[in-house]
């Protein structure tokens, strides 16, 4: 990690706190918002003019680039599915060549049976090596991204010899690996966690093989138990893209034993919607996500009903409303707030008066609920990784979508 001066004083600060007693917590602070740290990101294919020009424009401020470019076909071949070739992608590479921004893309795999049958035998994997290690060499590429998803944990041996082997091709270009997030057995079982518990990356093997490892901290929705049980209490919508709290338990838990120097934190920039349901007790709710989408979606929704989105509990921004074309049998946005108890935000009118429906006649009436990362979620994210003093952040995705002010707390 680069010092800069003003991170120097930032430590001289922390220091002087320490020894006159006082709680540094301005300090770290400080310190944390002067630390370096790398930001790079992933470019879709499947939105590659919007995608391409957003990154052009901001380079300078990039480590890396991440085209999400090539996928595997069944053989172990590689597949150009974002016509690298083309105008748009060429053009950032250039410029990125230009300001010395590494052009590291991405080759996505999510075909369980085909990644283990080829992985797992000798000669189909030396094969599969060797294309990618000739596409770096090739196009003159700075590294590679692997992001192979969905294996099994019959694959995990292969999988850590392929890495290894890559690596050695790839001499002394970037190897950078792309995993799941992993939370600790506590945040995942309620009892005492299964004694054969069993996973597809080796992270001790993934951490000698890997230049950088990118935690796919992101999509956590109802995933930890532990933090659901807190929302659950306090009579909260919980649900959400990735809560800070929880992308703190998952890199301490994996940085047990991957070397938080290598480490990278993904940070979402999309959000998703759910319809939500009471439970007939009013006790809490149920979820079930319809799809993600971009941030000014939710700003949308928030002008045409006329909510104030809050920041949730996650530090995401968030509001749940009742469709207009909602069926008219069941209750409208107006006959839900007006059940709210008085007080409450108008981004959960719809939300609460729903539960209150349900205290008071068992009666269950759907809503809809959105939360997203804005620039302040991302924000959040960028400090933590800081403060963790990882290697830095990559965020999925740059498609022109996200907040636009995302730009400008990435540094």
């Amino acid at each position: 990690m680069n010092i800069t001066p003003t991170s120097f004083v930032a430590s001289a600060l922390i220091a002087t706190f320490m020894i006159s007693g006082i709680a540094p917590l301005e300090a770290q602070a400080a310190s944390s918002r002067s630390s370096k740290i790398e930001i790079s990101g992933w470019i879709p294919y499947w939105r590659t003019e919007a995608g391409t020009k957003d990154a052009k424009k901001h380079l300078k401020q990039m480590t890396e680039i991440n085209p999400f470019a090539y996928s595997v076909r069944t053989d172990g071949s590689l597949a150009d599915t974002a016509k690298v070739g083309g105008k748009n992608w060429q053009s950032l590479i250039t410029e990125a060549e230009k300001k010395r921004v590494k052009i590291i893309p991405t080759v996505m795999w999510s075909d369980t049976n085909a990644i283990h049958t080829v992985l797992s035998d000798p000669t189909t994997r030396t094969a599969h090596v060797k294309a990618i290690a000739d596409l770096v060499e090739d196009e003159d590429f700075d590294g590679i991204d692997i992001d192979y998803e969905g294996k099994k944990a019959d694959t995990r041996i292969y999988f850590s010899a392929f890495l290894s082997e890559l690596n050695d091709a790839l001499d002394k270009k970037q190897l950078d690996c792309t995993i799941e997030a992993r939370m600790p057995l506590a945040a995942r079982f309620s009892g005492t966690p299964p004694a054969d518990i069993e996973y597809a990356n080796d992270l001790k093997e993934i951490n000698r093989a890997c230049d950088r490892v990118r935690i796919m901290t992101y999509d956590q929705q109802t995933a930890d138990l532990q933090l659901n049980k807190v929302a659950r209490d306090a009579k909260e919508i919980y649900a959400p893209v990735a809560d800070v709290k929880w992308v703190e338990k998952v890199v301490n838990y994996m940085g047990q034993d991957i070397d938080k120097k290598k480490m990278v934190l993904g940070i979402a920039t999309y959000g998703h919607i759910y319809q939500i349901m009471p439970h007939a007790d009013g006790s809490g709710y149920s979820y079930i996500k319809v799809e993600a989408f971009n941030p000014g979606y939710g700003t949308q929704i928030a002008k045409e009903y006329n909510l104030k989105p809050e920041r949730n509990r996650a530090g995401e921004l968030s509001l749940s409303y009742v469709p207009k074309d909602q069926v008219s049998s069941l209750p409208t946005q107006t006959e839900l707030a007006r059940l709210a108890p008085k007080g409450t935000p108008s981004a959960q009118l719809a939300s609460r008066g729903a539960l209150a429906l349900a205290k008071s006649k068992g009666q269950q009436a759907p809503v809809q609920y959105l939360t997203w990362s804005d620039s302040g979620a991302i924000k959040q994210k960028v400090e933590l990784a800081k403060r963790l003093k990882l290697a830095g952040v990559a965020v999925f995705k740059i498609d022109g979508g996200s907040d636009p002010k995302m730009w400008n707390v990435l540094k």
